[in-house]
């Protein structure tokens, strides 16, 4: 059933006529602006205040307002799963920020952060992963060897995060997330057959950041159950992007 929805929501963004899923304007999916919005300036490195504990560097495209914001909730929400190769272009951007030297051995390896279950099957798709994959063809296109490793699941249930404060988000999430079976010994694997450990390996991906709450446990879940010691996965192979953060992650790093 699921397959089947999804195939009647790509088939109907073809045959039905659309609009910008950031400003409304006719007969394009995604206007030039709009798009320029989403990836027309460089990734930026981001920070959330008060930052919780163990989250990583982040970098993120553009902020999260404004037809960037109604962007991400077309292709999350109402899906508009065309929009996928523009939001994993602006992915792969903030990636290629995070992943430190160009050219280092071994692939970048992009973990999305997961979703509830219940989430993805009322939408039909799991958006983060979409996103990610394309992020990772666009990358291979570049030359940039990627691989997208879905390592993460979530160990128990969490409360709807909307409405909550930072405080509130860090209680809720904590212990929140786990690998996968055998996802541990995979993410040692792929670490470890390139040679030494280098800064930006390990890619942690989400469309969104807000608090920094979910980025941290994902670390969390990564650092400690993939066998890489904490410390070394937040403060070096591990890195985070994100296609959009609240303004004030960009106003704090301005200057």
């Amino acid at each position: 059933m699921r397959n089947a929805w999804r195939a009647w929501q790509e088939l109907s963004g073809l045959l039905l006529p659309v609009a910008c899923a950031g400003c409304g304007r006719p007969r394009t999916e995604l206007c030039t602006a709009c798009g320029a919005a989403l990836h027309g300036a460089p990734a930026r490195l981001v920070r959330p205040s008060p930052r919780p504990p163990g989250l990583p560097a982040v970098y993120a495209s553009a902020p999260y307002e404004n037809a960037v914001r109604a962007v991400l909730l077309a292709h999350k929400e109402r899906g508009a799963l065309g929009l996928a190769g523009a939001l994993g272009r602006a992915l792969a951007g903030c990636v290629r920020a995070g992943a430190g030297r160009p050219g280092d051995a071994g692939p970048l390896l992009l973990v999305p952060v997961p979703s509830a279950r219940s989430s993805t099957a009322a939408r039909g798709h799991d958006p983060v992963r979409r996103i990610a994959a394309a992020a990772a063809r666009d990358l291979r296109r570049a030359g940039l060897p990627a691989q997208v490793l879905p390592l993460l699941r979530q160990r128990r249930a969490v409360a709807d995060q909307s409405g909550l404060g930072a405080r509130q988000r860090r209680a809720n999430l904590a212990g929140a997330l786990e690998l996968t079976a055998g996802g541990g010994r995979l993410l040692r694997h792929e670490l470890h057959r390139h040679g030494p450990l280098r800064p930006g390996r390990v890619i942690l991906v989400d469309d969104l950041l807000t608090t920094g709450s979910t980025l941290a446990e994902a670390a969390r879940a990564v650092g400690e159950a993939g066998g890489v010691g904490r410390e070394s996965s937040v403060h070096g192979v591990c890195r985070a992007a994100v296609v959009a953060a609240s303004p004030t992650a960009f106003e704090i790093n301005r200057n």
